[in-house]
């Protein structure tokens, strides 16, 4: 995702199945590991800003069930 981070050296351990296919198909592991820890960070920070902003979502989502949104009937679709 273009983060210019240092890299930094860890151990691991991997099933040795697992390796091997990576290999065999030439799989990037430390690509791999990186783009599956972004993803899963993303979906953890997403779901912990859901959890804090839940009581303002929900009570702005009834105030638009009862005052609707400022623009409507100003859409010409």
């Amino acid at each position: 995702m273009g983060n210019t981070a240092r890299k930094q050296s860890a151990n691991l351990s991997i099933r040795s199945d697992l390796l091997q296919r990576a290999k065999q198909n030439k799989i990037n592991l430390s690509k791999t590991l990186e783009q599956s820890l972004e993803q899963i960070l993303e979906n953890r920070d997403r779901e912990e800003w859901l959890k804090t902003n839940q009581e303002a979502i929900e009570a702005a989502n009834k105030y638009v069930d009862r005052k609707g949104i400022w623009s409507e009937g100003l859409r010409q679709f």
